[in-house]
């Protein structure tokens, strides 16, 4: 197991490392704009070839409606948390409050909305794409990847680039009142889904051998170029303020949330491979389409950056917990 994760996390290790060391020689604007690229370009290059490829017909019922639950849990979690942070924070009119909000208040300072953003996403949006369907096919005893696709199809497309692009639209318009038809538009533009579309309806459409290579060519480029993008904003990162406000949507998100899931899915009667593909892709580290969203709807990079690295480096420490009670 050692090998295999060593294996998975060597491209992100590298171009992680790549992109720290060579923000100081690049021009400053070139983050945001690698950023809007992905989002634009590379993220539904990625997804218009993964619904090209998918077969939907296997498992099309309980694999999505666990994932909608885990979103949704997820949501729940995280605005609960935001909520539970607020009320601390404010505490003054209380004696017996007080002085717990007064080092609260010292040890996390109030989050902004741009922060409350992120916080959110990071919190309810895993990392099943570059990470998930990287390392989960050597962990699976029958090699089954159709529940762990579903899952990643599903966050992509309902999750990430649906509740994911209305949550920050929502809190990256500051200056803006926030009107319906706004979010609504933000959604109906965003480039994954209509690449998710083109794909499925296109998947019994033969495409030429260079245009079908270029299709499957997507990760060669897109995870590298996300990689790239988070080490430059990780360079960025104010030391250890960043990483502490991280903590609770980390722990969120590769704990509580993964835990959750795993009675969910006994109480609904799988093992096995299924109920293990379901928890491991729960406890994926925060999407780096967090860091994307940040850069292209302005919230906070820094928070999506350290939420990333702090769950990527918690990644190792719980998968070897999942395997032990769930791998059978």
């Amino acid at each position: 197991m050692v090998e295999t994760l060593l294996h998975a996390y060597t491209p992100l290790i590298f171009w992680t490392g790549l992109g720290i060391l060579s923000f100081r020689f690049v021009p400053q604007t070139l983050p945001h704009l690698l950023g809007r690229s992905l989002y634009w370009v590379g993220v539904p290059w990625q997804i218009f070839a993964l619904a090209r490829q998918t077969d939907f017909s296997h498992q099309a019922g309980l694999a999505p409606a666990v994932t909608l639950a885990t979103l949704g849990t997820g949501l729940i979690l995280a605005w609960s948390a935001l909520q539970a942070l607020s009320f601390w924070l404010k505490q003054d009119g209380f004696q017996e409050h007080e002085n717990q909000g007064k080092q609260l208040r010292s040890w996390l300072p109030p989050l902004d909305r741009p922060q409350q953003g992120t916080f959110v996403i990071a919190s309810m949006l895993g990392n099943t794409g570059f990470v998930g369907l990287g390392i989960i096919p050597a962990l699976l005893n029958a090699g089954d990847m159709s529940w762990a696709i579903f899952f990643s199809v599903t966050q992509n497309l309902v999750g990430t680039y649906g509740i994911g692009v209305l949550i920050a639209s929502y809190y990256g318009r500051s200056a803006q009142p926030n009107h319906w038809w706004l979010l609504l538009r933000d959604v109906l533009l965003v480039p994954s889904l209509w690449a998710f579309t083109i794909g499925y309806l296109t998947q019994s459409i033969p495409f030429p051998d260079l245009a079908e290579l270029a299709i499957d060519s997507s990760l060669l480029f897109v995870i590298p170029a996300s990689f790239l993008l988070m080490g430059m904003r990780l360079s960025q990162l104010q030391g250890w303020r960043s990483l502490r406000t991280a903590l609770i949507p980390v722990t969120l998100k590769i704990m509580v949330l993964p835990s959750l899931v795993a009675l969910g899915t006994t109480l609904l009667g799988l093992s096995g491979d299924s109920r293990l593909s379901l928890v491991l892709m729960a406890g994926m580290p925060s999407a780096f389409a967090s860091l994307i969203l940040s850069e292209e709807y302005n919230l906070d990079r820094d928070l999506a950056s350290s939420s990333i690295a702090l769950s990527t480096i918690g990644l190792l420490l719980v998968i070897p917990l999942w395997l032990s009670l769930f791998g059978g």
